[in-house]
């Protein structure tokens, strides 16, 4: 039987060291008052839209059109990358793929590198090779940037339980891509050995990040595809390519449903009478989380690219402080204006009619609406209906679960207790203090105004919304066709 090759992720080892470290982003200049916001209302620079509007552009109308457009996603990730990463050449280009797309100038007060490319927005993995997937260690943000090698589904497996790679649209990808490599791996395994490697990783990567529905729907996909050609087939590399075509499919669908999204929810945000937009998020939804524009960052991302004047509350987000570590980082690259605050000012703000909507993701919804997001968003939906400020979920219809009936069916992980009690090795509770860490909460729909997805905007009640949504995304891409993909070429490794 073959084994699944080992690991580094128990123990992170960085691909390259310094390398990959990024330099001290330039501090934008700092308002009168050192404790109030970025003035939202200071001239724009053009240049920092040119990211959103080139990749969302030439990816979103392309991907279900361009022959090759998988490879082109693949490569052009590569290209961008590194840009980012300093002078590390990209990835040869596969047979077929065109050139990767000039990168965006740089905005103001963006990390650039010595060309004066911006850092902008950046998506949280990018292939190496056709084995190799490269990963962003986001435990190491904002401090570092650090990426981690995926060869199988069992490196896919640690770096999602283990949080090197996490947001629900994201950990889908890299599970599909991490199972695919497998498949590469086993393709000339005696088929019943294959079997049992295929089904085993797929169960592990499933169980890795329960709550998370993108999840199993990525990984049932692929051993859909494998089912079809049949368990024990003997084709091991027609079985390799099949899974590999359905996870870069995968990915794909993901370009195109996360622009799509990102420019419906525009028709969400309230207007305020010329003056500055405020947001409040919670979390992390920007590319780190979902690799490709983000949720309720991509409806801000688009926001800005459309030169809307707006501002960023960010949630800190306990106890991993996605919000303050990432979100905020993300937000600094692309030159958005935010304000970092505490979790608990959110309640304050709002009272104070600082806060103009509030803009969320989604690990899993429910077929009634009800929706798991990161723990603290079903607080931050109580004081919206007190203060009667709009909570708008955004989410992919990839994060819609119908089998799941309710809220109360959605399983909630329990996260270790070191999360809690330690912030990045240091205690700060007393020793033996009991914890209880969930991950996630349910917010019922009744307390969400809207859920924004790639097929526009839901309102209630959301059952037979959703259900139309999912029969208009499956509509539009049986007319759009499959993507048309060219095989990596599979080899045994």
């Amino acid at each position: 039987m073959l084994d699944e090759p080992t690991s580094m992720l128990d123990e992170p080892t960085p691909v390259v060291d310094d390398e990959l470290e990024l330099t001290a982003p330039v501090e934008p200049t700092p308002p009168a008052d050192p404790t109030a916001p970025a003035d939202p209302t200071a001239p724009a620079d053009p240049s920092r839209r040119q990211f959103f509007r080139r990749f969302a552009g030439e990816v979103v109308t392309s991907a279900a059109t361009v022959v090759g457009a998988v490879t082109e996603l693949r490569d052009r990730s590569a290209a961008e990358a590194s840009v980012l990463l300093g002078d590390r050449p990209a990835s040869p280009p596969r047979k077929g793929a065109s050139a990767p797309a000039p990168a965006a100038a740089a905005p103001a007060g963006a990390n650039v590198t010595d060309d004066g490319v911006a850092a902008v927005f950046r998506t949280p993995f990018r292939f190496e090779s056709d084995n190799v997937l490269l990963v962003i260690d986001q435990r190491k943000l904002p401090d570092a940037l650090v990426e981690m090698p995926v060869r199988s589904a069992s490196d896919a497996t640690k770096a999602i339980r283990l949080m090197v790679v996490r947001g629900a649209p994201a950990i889908g990808q890299v599970a599909a891509i991490g199972l695919a490599l497998t498949a590469r791996v086993a393709a000339k395994s005696h088929p019943h050995a294959r079997r049992a490697i295929l089904e085993g990783q797929a169960d592990s990567l499933r169980n890795a990040r329960p709550t998370a529905i993108n999840l199993r729907w990525a990984v049932d996909r692929l051993m859909a595809r494998y089912h079809a050609i049949g368990e024990l087939s003997p084709e091991g590399a027609e079985i390799a390519a099949a899974m590999d075509d359905e996870a870069m499919a995968i990915v794909a669908e993901a370009n195109e449903d996360h622009g799509r999204l990102a420019e419906a929810g525009l028709a969400v945000l309230p207007a305020t009478d010329g003056r500055p937009l405020n947001v409040l998020t919670h979390c992390n939804t920007g590319p780190l989380a979902c690799g490709q524009f983000g949720t309720a960052l991509g409806v801000v991302q688009a926001a800005h690219a459309a030169e809307r004047p707006l501002h960023v509350w960010v949630d800190e987000t306990r106890p991993y402080l996605q919000g303050a570590r990432l979100t905020a980082w993300e937000l600094q690259q692309a030159g958005v204006a935010h304000t970092l605050i505490p979790d608990m000012a959110a309640g304050p703000l709002m009272a104070q009619r600082q806060v103009d909507v509030i803009l969320v993701g989604a690990d899993r919804i429910a077929a009634n609406g009800d929706t798991a997001n990161k723990i603290g968003t079903y607080t931050l939906a109580v004081l919206a209906a007190r203060h009667e400020v709009p909570f708008v979920v955004c989410a992919p219809l990839s994060s819609v679960d119908l089998e799941t009936p309710d809220g109360s069916a959605i399983p909630i992980e329990d996260r270790a207790a070191t999360e809690v009690t330690e912030i990045r090795g240091m205690r700060i509770a007393p020793e033996g203090t009991a914890v209880r860490n969930p991950a996630f909460d349910v917010t019922p729909a009744e307390l969400i105004t809207t859920i924004v997805t790639e097929e526009g905007v839901l309102r209630p009640p959301f059952g037979p919304a959703l259900r139309e949504a999912m029969d208009r995304r499956e509509a539009r891409r049986a007319a759009a066709k499959p993507y048309p993909i060219e095989p990596a070429p599979v080899e045994a490794i």
